[in-house]
């Protein structure tokens, strides 16, 4: 009786354990709702490093500058073309749904008049001589948007805090706890003035990895900024006690495994305003990035760099006035979305709406049609985001294959999408038969671009339909069989691009290309398959090697590529863009051929924080 008793509390306890459990976690997931949903958000990196366009913070604590040269900085910060309703409504046109800016950075200058001990302040310490923060986050709220505020735990310039440069440290917090505890104290102070001041609905931390979260005291941080708002959410550097991973830079190659995550990106390669950084991406690639991220189920954090007297670079104003063209176009294939679908299933960028009613494709590029594989549910439906008056027409065969046809279609500039409708949430079936065609039944089809398509389809697959076919290394004396039915064009197209298709391997796998792709057999030369035409250059990621030239195939052109958010102290690997004039797209297919300078190696980690900054 006693053991049946013991037992019954034991299973109460768990029970009651796993409710608390189950009701924490809902929690979480109502606080994260508008999160999730928002998909782009804007980061704003603006203090006195804009004055001479150099590095914020890092550039005296790497002693680029001395500290006292880097602190004049303060006597050029004007503020003096400020105008934050206009920041905000060029945040709001953009289709960005919350923001996020720099309250303080590691440099300790604060936007805000901030009553904490020794605080350097914009108000009374620059010759700005105004509070900078509150006029904005008061507009920022009337717009409807969400506030995120970013802060920094270090705060190199103060003196409780116990490193000043990557040389110079001032105290060793176990030689004196009592100054380190005053330092909390500071940085505490600051954030109660920032959430009783601004009600925050985000907070975002950075510089956590300078010490450990019992030495920031980072469980006590939370619960003080809980007392202000229970749903406060927080990203992941407050040292293990964020509710979202925050990727750095680096677009993942592999979706998070985290369901709230966030991308925060620079426009070029600075955070804040530096006049002589023109490596800025095109308007195109950051529309491509955007669907790049919704399409693994994440935000994306664009950062804006205003200059001193707090106008926005024309660069700038010109990439959120595109996205804002898109973003309003296609809303409904935005926003509320959930991560796409399998790259087996269908070899592009694609998400879900909430109901999974809905699939959306996200196309770079013109071309007559697209494929599904191994989808189990036929479309209601298929239109063009946007285009009422466009045409698309569904083939699904027995084979549980979806083709989508487009012959009256104007292809958006940037990404042109389309929509799939279910009655029911579509099932993708993950074991499905992949399609094979015979050589005859290949050379035979009358469309050349679709037998072409399935030729570089198979080859993904791993099955290379030229083995033994009587093709040629170089495509010249062919033993291919040929009958009355013979496309002449397909035979033309295979021979040209002999060096893509002879003894080639399967290629990259999901997440580096947007595109079919084979490999050579020395794992040297990577061959990449481009439908259509694409928007603007096509682009790869997480590839370690260095890139030894890049040509077209069959044809030989070469082609120069640019290769952005590649630290030099980091083996991240950046982003590859090449560039393919339209003059030489091969009308069935184009093939580019990129040689490595080694076997091909592929960077597939976690995206983090950047810990550094030399």
């Amino acid at each position: 009786m006693k053991n049946r008793l013991l037992k019954a509390v034991f299973l109460g306890l768990a029970l009651s354990v796993h409710s608390i459990s189950v009701q924490a976690q809902s929690v979480d997931n109502k606080k994260m709702e508008w999160f999730k949903n928002a998909k782009l958000g804007i980061f704003i990196h603006w203090g006195i490093y804009s004055v001479n366009g150099i590095s914020e913070s890092w550039s005296f604590y790497n002693n680029y500058i001395n500290h006292d040269n880097y602190m004049k900085q303060l006597n050029g910060f004007s503020a003096s073309g400020y105008q934050p309703d206009q920041w905000v409504n060029l945040i709001k046109e953009s289709g960005a749904k919350y923001a996020v800016i720099t309250t303080k950075h590691h440099d300790g200058v604060s936007l805000w008049n901030s009553g904490a001990e020794n605080a350097i302040t914009v108000p009374k310490n620059t010759v700005a001589k105004k509070d900078v923060l509150t006029p904005f986050i008061s507009s920022l709220k009337k717009s409807g948007l969400k506030t995120g505020l970013y802060f920094s735990l270090p705060d190199w310039s103060h003196p409780y805090y116990d490193n000043n440069t990557r040389t110079k440290k001032r105290y060793e917090i176990k030689n004196d706890p009592k100054r380190w505890q005053s330092f909390i104290s500071y940085y505490q102070t600051q954030l109660n003035e920032l959430s009783s001041q601004y009600s925050p609905d985000l907070l975002w931390f950075d510089g956590d990895w300078e010490h450990t979260s019992e030495e920031w005291k980072a469980s006590q941080t939370l619960d003080l900024l809980k007392k202000y708002n229970s749903d406060i959410i927080i990203n992941s550097r407050l040292n293990n006690h964020g509710d979202y991973d925050t990727p750095e830079q680096g677009i993942p190659v592999i979706a998070p495994q985290n369901p709230y995550w966030e991308l925060c990106y620079t426009m070029n390669d600075s955070w804040g305003y530096q006049p002589y950084d023109k490596a800025y991406k095109t308007p195109n690639m950051i529309v491509r990035t955007l669907a790049d991220v919704i399409s693994m189920g994440g935000n994306l954090l664009l950062d804006i760099g205003p200059k001193s007297d707090g106008t926005i670079p024309e660069e700038q104003i010109e990439i959120l006035k595109n996205l804002g063209r898109w973003t309003s176009k296609n809303s409904h294939a935005i926003y509320e979305t959930t991560r796409g679908i399998p790259f087996e299933n269908y070899k592009g960028k694609s998400s879900l709406s909430s109901s999974k009613k809905s699939l959306f494709l996200y196309l770079e590029e013109a071309k007559n049609f697209t494929k599904i594989y191994g989808l189990a549910t036929k479309p209601l439906s298929a239109k063009i985001v946007g285009d009422p008056s466009a045409v698309v027409t569904i083939d699904h065969n027995a084979n549980k294959t979806l083709t989508l046809h487009f012959p009256n279609v104007k292809f958006d500039k940037d990404v042109t999408v389309v929509e799939l409708t279910f009655d029911t949430p579509p099932l993708f079936l993950k074991d499905f038969k992949a399609e094979e065609y015979s050589i005859p039944e290949i050379s035979e089809n009358k469309n050349t671009q679709e037998a072409v398509y399935n030729i570089a389809n198979m080859l993904y697959n791993g099955n290379n339909l030229l083995t033994s076919s009587g093709l040629t290394s170089d495509g010249l004396d062919m033993k291919i069989r040929k009958t009355s039915k013979t496309n002449p064009e397909t035979l033309q197209w295979i021979s040209k691009h002999a060096e893509a298709l002879f003894e080639t391997e399967k290629g990259l796998p999901n997440g580096h290309y947007s595109g079919m792709s084979a490999l050579s057999k020395d794992k040297q030369t990577l061959y990449l398959f481009v439908e259509g035409t694409p928007t603007g250059p096509i682009a790869l990621k997480g590839i370690k090697n260095g890139i030894a030239r890049i040509r077209v195939a069959g044809e030989g052109t070469m082609l120069s590529h640019t290769i952005y958010n590649k630290l030099y102290w980091s083996d991240r690997p950046g982003i590859i863009y090449i560039d393919i004039p339209k003059e030489k797209l091969d009308k069935q297919m184009t093939v580019i051929a990129v040689l490595l300078d080694k076997p091909l190696e592929l960077y597939r980690e976690k995206v983090g924080a950047i810990e550094n900054n030399l």
